[in-house]
């Protein structure tokens, strides 16, 4: 297995601002530097990472920056982030326009995975129509990526329709994109991560690592939380996934350079007591 690092640690998520009045644009981001968090990410000791749309998006007009900052630092893209409300009819066609862009800059840059989440909760509550719209976008989307040569797979995520088991029981048998669980956020849904890793292992494409601590909710370094990662890698290896493994980490009170060694550091020593 590879180990990749995502860039979301330098700054946070946020949302493109222009993006309130207009759904084609909101692209994720975050607002720290792209070329401290690829030496960061490199320096730490891993060898891919994963970014935001928006932040691709940056570069769009001055590629061979960003390629050249990989290739400087011995990182490659791996996979690309994005997402959308996709449950309203009206929006979907410019919901999709951006995924079909975040497509484009994926490819540009030499990823080969694109990760989407979403799946609005409406003010007046969800339907199970909801379950049929946002099977039926990400369908579209998985389509999408295939005509860019990329693997789509579905990130489930507090906030959205799907956090809960019984809800990511309600999407998957509805759509063919494949599913990228992320540890923390299936935890603090109220699932288990390595049960669910193993529930749906045949549809694993792409992994989120993080840790987390729960009442509150806390996203935390690896090692720092309240997740079993010995049964949670136990569980990406029955699954037959060995590719790569992306560390996500929200955000990080202190130097995100210590959070990445910290999280590579326990990730090693797992992954090598696994192998022995």
């Amino acid at each position: 297995m590879q180990l990749g690092y995502h860039s979301i640690t330098w700054g946070g998520v946020v949302g493109h601002a222009q993006g309130v009045t207009s759904a084609k644009d909101l692209y994720y981001l975050t607002y720290g530097s792209m070329e401290e968090a690829v030496r960061d990410i490199a320096a730490a000791g891993y060898v891919g990472t994963e970014m935001f749309d928006g932040n691709l998006a940056a570069y769009a007009d001055r590629p061979d920056e960003l390629l050249g900052l990989l290739a400087d630092n011995g990182v490659e893209l791996v996979s690309v982030y994005t997402g959308a409300g996709f449950v309203y009819p009206d929006v979907l066609p410019d919901e999709l326009d951006k995924v079909r862009r975040a497509c484009e800059l994926a490819a540009t840059f030499g990823a080969e995975r694109l990760v989407v989440g979403g799946g609005a909760r409406r003010a007046a509550g969800t339907t199970p129509e909801d379950y049929d719209r946002l099977a039926t976008a990400l369908d579209q989307v998985h389509e999408l990526a295939r005509q860019h040569e990329l693997t789509a797979s579905y990130h489930p995520h507090l906030t959205t329709v799907v956090e809960s088991p019984e809800e990511l029981e309600q999407l998957l048998p509805r759509t063919q994109i494949a599913f990228c669980p992320d540890t923390a956020h299936l935890a603090a849904g109220g699932g288990d991560p390595a049960a669910l890793i193993r529930r749906y292992g045949d549809r694993v494409a792409h992994v989120h690592l993080k840790d987390v601590a729960l009442d509150p909710v806390e996203f935390l370094p690896l090692g720092q939380g309240s997740l079993d990662f010995r049964d949670i890698l136990s569980a990406v290896r029955e699954a037959g996934y060995d590719s790569w493994l992306i560390v996500e980490l929200d955000a990080y009170a202190g130097d995100p350079l210590e959070a990445a060694k910290i999280s590579k550091a326990y990730l090693d020593q797992l992954l090598t007591i696994q192998v022995a």
